[in-house]
């Protein structure tokens, strides 16, 4: 168990670490397009990796190290809530709305996406 807690702790770290940077190297000029992509290329990843890729190739501890850890503290819905109540706040609700729903219609689809494409991978081989 302790060896669990240490691969998720020292994933979330590197990713919440890799989300810092994000949110450095992308400009904002109003819009969080830096939460908005580390959301949907973790969650493209996190099926992939987290879904698709722990029933058959990694292992459990690789799975929390990568999923659980890493994708984990990259991806940050609270981050996402307090972004689209300060849009809301600064009377831009129509960028709030786009946000929300770009959020959540594309983050589960690029999971779907990324499950099914290491599934496809691992069978090609």
């Amino acid at each position: 168990m302790l060896q669990q807690v240490a691969m998720v702790a020292l994933g979330g770290g590197i990713g919440a670490a890799l989300r810092y940077l994000t949110s450095e190297w992308v400009s904002n000029d109003g819009f969080p397009y830096a939460t908005l992509a580390v959301n949907l290329v973790g969650s493209f990843l996190m099926g992939a990796v987290a879904i698709g890729l722990a029933e058959q190739v990694i292992s459990k501890d690789l799975a929390l190290l990568l999923g659980t850890g890493l994708l984990g503290g990259l991806t940050t819905m609270s981050a996402f809530s307090v972004e689209t109540i300060q849009l809301i706040e600064n009377q831009q609700t129509g960028l709030a709305v786009g946000y929300v729903s770009i959020t959540m219609l594309l983050c589960p689809l690029l999971a779907l996406l990324g499950w099914k494409l290491s599934g496809t991978i691992l069978t090609s081989t």
